[in-house]
Formats: C-alpha cells, sequence, structure tokens
C-alpha cells in the first residue's frame, strides 16, 4: 500500500482497505472492499478524515457535514455516498469507486502533448457536471425544503470520468447549504486558488451562479490546454480572477467557433447577473450550439479521445486503473537543442489544421509553494534584512536611533519625504532617495508627491456635510479615473479611482497603515511586522509580500486585508467634518497592486451609514423636512445598487409616491418599518445619489467648489 505519512489501518468498520488513492487538505481517500455473504464483494472509495485534524472540531463538522448532505444527494452525474460510519475516534464515509480518471489528467495530458481534446469532448464533460449541478443546485431534504447547496470547488481534480465515459462531480466538502450556513460565514474563503469565482475571492455572498463561474474555468481550459487564472504569484491569481482577466483565453481561442467563445464569455462574467442564471441556461445554451453545428455530444468521443492518448485502457479495469501513467509536464528541452517543431493535428471541429506551439514559457511557471512550505523567520537570510538603527535630520533635531521599522513609519505618514536626511546606522547623512532600502517606497504613488500633466483637469472644494457624498457619487456615477486628495490639517488620504471605484489608497493616518491593522485584527503579533519590515529590501519595501514570504500570511489572508483596507479608509473618508479635496482627472497608481471589488456605490452608502449621526442629520436635512420629495423612478434598483439590506432601504421603498419627510417617519414609524433618525438616513442618501429630487437639493454650500482651469 502507498504510504500516506500516517499510519494506515487495515480496517475501518467492515471495509478492508485495499490501498491509498490520494491524500487532500482534510482527509485521505483509500480503495476499500466490503465482502459479504455467498462471495459478494462491493468495491468502494473509502474516505476518511486525516488523524490530525480528527480532533479539530470544525474540521469533523465540514466532515459530517458532507456526508449528511451527500446522503441526500442521488444523480449519475453525482458520486454516490453509500456510507457513513464511525470506528472509535475515526469518521469515514464509502463513497462510489470512479474506475477512470479525472478531468485534471485530461488537461494535463492534453498540455503536456500540445494536443487539445475535441470539442465534443469538452462539451461533454461540462453538460454533465451541468446537469448534475443542476440537480445539486434544486435539491431538497426530506421535508421538501430546499438545501440551497452551492458546491464551492467545481474543479479539475473534483471531476471524476469512468472508462465508460461518465462523468461525475465529487467532494462536496466545503459545500454551502442553508442547513450548516453557522460553519460557512460569509467571507470565509474557501475553494482552490485559480478555481474561485470573483464574489468567492472578495468574500461576497454566493449562490448557485458561482459554481457555474468556476465550472467556465474547467471548460476554458480543457478548450485551451492552458490554466486561465492560476499562474504566476497567488495573489496575482485572485486579482486576475476577481476582474474575470480572460486574456489567456482569448489569446487561445481562435480554434474555437465564435458561438461556443460566447457561450465562454458569459459563464466567466465578472458580475453573476451577467452570467448564465442557472446550469440548465448553461446547458442549453451548449446543447443550442452543439445542433447548430452539428456536433455528436456524448461518452464516446470523450472514451476515445481518453484512450488515444493512454488515460484509460478498454483493456483494464478495476482497481489497477489508477496504475495509469500519470500525466506531467513535457521534458525540457537540453540547454542548446533545437526548438521543438511544431506539431501538425485535426481541427476538432473538422477545420482546417492548425499548428500548435508549446504555451509560453511564463504560462507554465508552477505554482507557488503552499504557505508551510514557505521560509519562516528563523529560516531568512540574515543578510538579506535591513540594518536596523536609523537616524533622521528634521531641521536642527536628529531623531533616533530608530528601527526600519519606525523608519517606513514616518515616510509613510507623511512625517518624512524623498529629501529628508537619513543616517544609516554611523554613516553620513545623505537624501532618503539614495537609501536602497527605501527607493521602492520613495517612488510609490502612496509617498510621491502628485505631478498634474499638461491636459489633466483639477476640481477642488471644501469638504460639506450636505453634498460630500453627493460629489463622491457623482465620481462614481461618471465613472471617473483619477486621484481624490482629501486633507484635513495633518491627514491625507489618496483615492486612486478607475472607473469611479477606489482601487487603490493610501493615508498618513498610523492606525490606518497595513501593519497596524493587522495588529489590531489579530492577524499578525507586533514582532511579525517588524522582522517583515526589517526585511523590507527583499521585498521590493512591501509589507505585505514580505510577511507572506515569511509565512506569516496566507496570500488570500493578504489579499482580503488590503481590500478591507481600501474599504474602510474610503468609508472613514465619508466621516470627515471638514478639509479639502482635488480631484486630479487621468492620474493612475502606476506599479501598484490595484485592489478592488465592491461597488462605489456601496462604499457611499455605508459611509453615509456610518458617518452621519441623527443629531447631524436633523441639521442636515432641516430646512427640508415639511417639503415633498418624489422619487425620480422606481427605487429597487437603487435599493439593490446601494445594498441598503437594513431599515434604511425599507424606508426607501416606501416612496411609492411623494411625501414629506415628516410624512415618511410618520408612516415608517406606524408600520414598525423605521425609526425617524433610519428614516433621515434613507432619504439624506437617497438625495445624494440622486434617487430621490425635492426642490432646493442640493443647498449651496458654505465654501463653493473652485474648479481650475485645464493646464
Amino acid at each position: 500500500m502507498a504510504g500516506t505519512g500516517s499510519q494506515c489501518p487495515e480496517k475501518l468498520g467492515p471495509y478492508e482497505l485495499v490501498r491509498h488513492i490520494a491524500t487532500g487538505g482534510m482527509a485521505e481517500v483509500y480503495l476499500a472492499r466490503r465482502d459479504g455473504p455467498h462471495g459478494f464483494t462491493k468495491t468502494v472509495a473509502l474516505k476518511r478524515i486525516l488523524p490530525q485534524l480528527a480532533r479539530d472540531s470544525d474540521f469533523v463538522a465540514m466532515f459530517i457535514d458532507e456526508a449528511r448532505v451527500c446522503a441526500q444527494l442521488s444523480h449519475p452525474n453525482l458520486v454516490q455516498v453509500f456510507d457513513f460510519g464511525e470506528t472509535g475516534a475515526e469518521l469515514y464515509m464509502a463513497m462510489e469507486f470512479v474506475d477512470g480518471t479525472t478531468c485534471a489528467k485530461v488537461v494535463r495530458r492534453a498540455a503536456a502533448r500540445m494536443e487539445l481534446v475535441p470539442v465534443e469532448a469538452a462539451l461533454h464533460i461540462t453538460l454533465s457536471v451541468l446537469r448534475g449541478l443542476e440537480y445539486a443546485h434544486a435539491a431538497v431534504d426530506l421535508d421538501g425544503i430546499p438545501l440551497g447547496l452551492v458546491h464551492r470547488d467545481v474543479s479539475p481534480g473534483n471531476i471524476l470520468i469512468a472508462r465508460s465515459g461518465a462523468v461525475k462531480l465529487g467532494d462536496f466538502g466545503i459545500a454551502r447549504a442553508d442547513e450548516f450556513e453557522r460553519r460557512t460565514e460569509e467571507g470565509q474563503l474557501k475553494g482552490k486558488l485559480g478555481y474561485m469565482s470573483p464574489e468567492q475571492v472578495t468574500g461576497r455572498p454566493l449562490d448557485a451562479r458561482s459554481d457555474l463561474f468556476t465550472l467556465g474555468i474547467v471548460l476554458a481550459e480543457i478548450l485551451t490546454a492552458r490554466p486561465l487564472f492560476g499562474t504566476g504569484s497567488e495573489l496575482d491569481v485572485l486579482m486576475r480572477i476577481r476582474d474575470a482577466d480572460l486574456s489567456v483565453f482569448e489569446r487561445h481561442n481562435s480554434h474555437l467557433p465564435e458561438e461556443l467563445r460566447t457561450i465562454v464569455r458569459r459563464a466567466l462574467a465578472q458580475h453573476p447577473d451577467d452570467r448564465f442564471a442557472t446550469a440548465t441556461a448553461f446547458a442549453e445554451a451548449i446543447e443550442d450550439f452543439a445542433r447548430l453545428k452539428r456536433l455528436t455530444v456524448g461518452a464516446p468521443r470523450l472514451v476515445s479521445w481518453l484512450e488515444h492518448v493512454a488515460l484509460i485502457s478498454l483493456h483494464r479495469s478495476g482497481e489497477h486503473s489508477f496504475e495509469m501513467r500519470a500525466s506531467g509536464p513535457a521534458p525540457a528541452q537540453p540547454s542548446g537543442a533545437p526548438a521543438r517543431e511544431p506539431q501538425r493535428r485535426r481541427s476538432p471541429l473538422g477545420m482546417p489544421a492548425v499548428t500548435v506551439t508549446a504555451p509560453p514559457r511564463e504560462e507554465r511557471t508552477p505554482p507557488p509553494p503552499e504557505p508551510s512550505a514557505r521560509p519562516r523567520i528563523a529560516d531568512t537570510d540574515p543578510n538579506a534584512i535591513s540594518p536596523s538603527i536609523y537616524r533622521v535630520a528634521m531641521g536642527d533635531k536628529v531623531l533616533g536611533p530608530m528601527p526600519y521599522a519606525r523608519l517606513v513609519e514616518m515616510f509613510a505618514t507623511g512625517k518624512a519625504a524623498v529629501e529628508t536626511l537619513v543616517a544609516r546606522e554611523q554613516g553620513a547623512f545623505r537624501p532618503a532617495r539614495d537609501l536602497p532600502e527605501l527607493a521602492r517606497l520613495l517612488v510609490s504613488p502612496a509617498l510621491s508627491p502628485v505631478v498634474q500633466s499638461p491636459g489633466q483637469e483639477k476640481d477642488t472644494w471644501s469638504i460639506d456635510r450636505a453634498t460630500f457624498p453627493g460629489r463622491i457619487f457623482d465620481l462614481a456615477l461618471r465613472k471617473e479615473t483619477g486621484i481624490l486628495i482629501a486633507t484635513q490639517h495633518q491627514r491625507k488620504k489618496k483615492f486612486f479611482l478607475v472607473d469611479g471605484a477606489p482601487t487603490f489608497t493610501t493615508s498618513t493616518d498610523k492606525n490606518e497603515l497595513l501593519g497596524e491593522q493587522l495588529i489590531a485584527r489579530g492577524m499578525v503579533v507586533p514582532m511579525e511586522v517588524d522582522m517583515a519590515l526589517a526585511l523590507g529590501p527583499r521585498y521590493g519595501g512591501r509589507l505585505g509580500d514580505a510577511l507572506v514570504g515569511l509565512g506569516v500570511l496566507r496570500p488570500v489572508e493578504l489579499f482580503r486585508a488590503l481590500v478591507a483596507q481600501t474599504q474602510e479608509r474610503f468609508i472613514d473618508l465619508l466621516t470627515w467634518r471638514f478639509g479639502n479635496v482635488e480631484f486630479i482627472r487621468g492620474v493612475r497608481a502606476e506599479g501598484e497592486t490595484v485592489l478592488h471589488g465592491t461597488s462605489p456605490f456601496e462604499l457611499i452608502a455605508q459611509g453615509v451609514l456610518q458617518g452621519y449621526s441623527d443629531i447631524e442629520l436633523e441639521d442636515v436635512l432641516g430646512g427640508f423636512l415639511r417639503q415633498e420629495v418624489r422619487p425620480v423612478s422606481a427605487l429597487d434598483p437603487f435599493v439593490q445598487q446601494l445594498r441598503l439590506v437594513g431599515r434604511e432601504g425599507s424606508a426607501l421603498l416606501v416612496f411609492d409616491r411623494p411625501h414629506t419627510i415628516e410624512q415618511l417617519v410618520e408612516v415608517c414609524a406606524e408600520a414598525g418599518i423605521a425609526g425617524r433618525g433610519e428614516v433621515l438616513r434613507a432619504v439624506f442618501l437617497g438625495l445624494s445619489v440622486r434617487a430621490l429630487v425635492t426642490t432646493g437639493w442640493p443647498p449651496e454650500i458654505q465654501r463653493p467648489s473652485v474648479p481650475t482651469m485645464r493646464m
């Protein structure tokens, strides 16, 4: 039996373990057999929770949840669960044994041979999974109550292909269902890197359309024999998924009919509303395409190709099917060897032959090691750590000695600038820009002064509480791209907007620095931040990258923290009661990691909900309380766009006809819909985003906007 790194029992319950098949993050799978009277034998795949996780209540709960859900599912395109048991401290699950291969091996074998999977075979795999998802998404429990099931891990490794060509989706280990939603908290990131939906990456609520997106990834990879998102650094992969970046697919889809490309693009739309609404709709689109092209989609074409590439053999069966040769990358060319000749092959749709070349080197980059394999602090090269003692000349004063972490904080909070004189150890003072360990920081848009180029327009205005949210809303509505600079005494925030959404932000507020926020959330300890900052030169001055490199943070944790930082700074801006704002059009955060994912309209709404007190709203709306307010149109789309899921949203929806604000307060109070403060907040937000109108709004601001002339 293959070793698994732990002691393998000979039996689990009534099942005899034949041999180890695979080990995952939570469990391991064995080929097993159950014998009965009169020569009865049943071969199964036996899944047991890993011994080291058997005492972890969360993992045990997930394992039990998987068994409970799968026990209620019975469909030819889903792996069937036959039995669930416990022997001592061992939990196990007996599942249908699929004798064949996986979709992951299909994609790898096609890439290694530089040979495309026939379109008919690719569509058969996809249609089969869609039929399984169609059933799972609509599944109900024994009382007829919908399970609300979302698989969340539709990836090539979980798509099993039998020697007969039957395709089955397995592994509901991280599925989300309404009945155990308590263990799948909103925002918790689950799934395989490279096979997630944008809403999974950004922590948004999931529904069945998330599974359709990830199946779209699988379809694109089968059709092109290339990873769609899963290359490069883990953070880069997450951002490409978040943006639904289909550049790899677009570069390698010339052999596909436009109708099929359109289907893939729709499945991979960034926003769920732009995708297929259901698995049925996705399947019908594929079937319509197959009829249009007169394709024969079914198991025979798939089986023929699998045998052709030696992933299965029709003369072999049983447990030995897992002994098939493992697919792997093509052997590396020796140094100086002539380039491999491109191969010619038949088009999968009977079109003229196309030339296939090996995937570009950068697309064959192996994924980075798992966080557990990353170097820990004790393993780092001490010579790469920047000197720990600095002195800073500030006028007639010399500050220090100070560690690198304190030095970086001074520049990040605006207390020091590019020309500030800094001395390393006992060396001479020189401008900060001349120190290599600070070079990356000081050329960043985060710290560099903004230079307005000829032709760039700049608007300036003073913050006024009545009109400020509306001004920010106008930038989002017009999908402006540029930099928004807000200043309040010594505080300064910069927001780089792309199409009206904040994508990168900086702040001189110490409490808003990444390290401080990570410490406040309990994600790191101060010593780890100090060590990461000390390793700044190795990681280009990026604290987040250093924390990931040291193994302190996982890339997904860093990604979430950066997104949260951007959003929280933007929401905090809406709480400012005074200050000055500049917006320079066309300025971009070149070279910075661009992070977004939340609608700017939602952020504006959150800023108003969190930043305006009842007393302040009484003052802002005081002159309009007995004045008629009218909706510009049906308000449901505005409420959805602003994601007003609370009482403010309910109050806004009462505007089916004109009301005075006082009348609306009475109506909502009598119906128990919302209190006075919530109604005022809803009306103010509606006026700010132009969903409501009234005479004299917006009011004249105390210090009017002064747009500058075009340079």
